[in-house]
């Protein structure tokens, strides 16, 4: 049987690296706009840095939540809330990396910054697949009513004296 648990985990964990990643790479960037041509950087731009940090949030609470409050979890409108976050955190990737692509491909860009936008915004769309996956996974695991805490535990071994 496939353990879910150890599928999102590892999930959960990717999502946090990329995450991490297009921060420093976008936060690079919004630098570089607004000390080179001294304005706030593009929306487009403040968006990726927004969405790396609100997922490292949500993801605090996607796997906190179910390990030390599982019987939130395991509630109906845990298990939901849960799921919202997820779909919401989703979306954001989404919005987010093709704003991004959308504002690069009309702008004349080169140099370094242009390759770190674009690696930003590569790296984004990777995310938002991950984060897919486990919305699917996630969703699946709801509506079968299964929770992840119990999958996240060591399974209880039970020990008899040999012969």
């Amino acid at each position: 049987m496939v353990n879910f648990g150890k599928i999102i985990l590892g999930a959960r964990a990717l999502q946090a690296l990329l995450s991490v990643v297009v921060l420093g790479l976008m936060a690079y960037v919004a630098s570089w706009w607004s000390s080179h041509w001294r304005a706030m950087s593009p929306v487009e731009v403040n968006f990726m840095v927004f969405s790396p940090v609100w997922s490292l949030l949500a993801l605090a609470a996607l796997v906190v939540v179910p390990m030390k409050f599982s019987s939130l979890a395991a509630s109906s409108p845990g298990k939901f809330g849960l799921l919202a976050l997820e779909i919401l955190t989703m979306l954001y990737w989404f919005g987010g990396f093709i704003a991004l692509a959308l504002f690069l491909r009309d702008r004349i860009c080169f140099g370094a910054v242009c390759d770190v936008a674009k690696a930003g915004t590569a790296l984004s769309a990777v995310n938002w697949l991950v984060w897919m996956g486990s919305v699917v996974l996630s969703a699946v695991m709801v509506f079968k009513r299964e929770t992840i805490a119990p999958m996240l535990k060591e399974p209880k071994v039970e020990m008899h004296q040999g012969v």
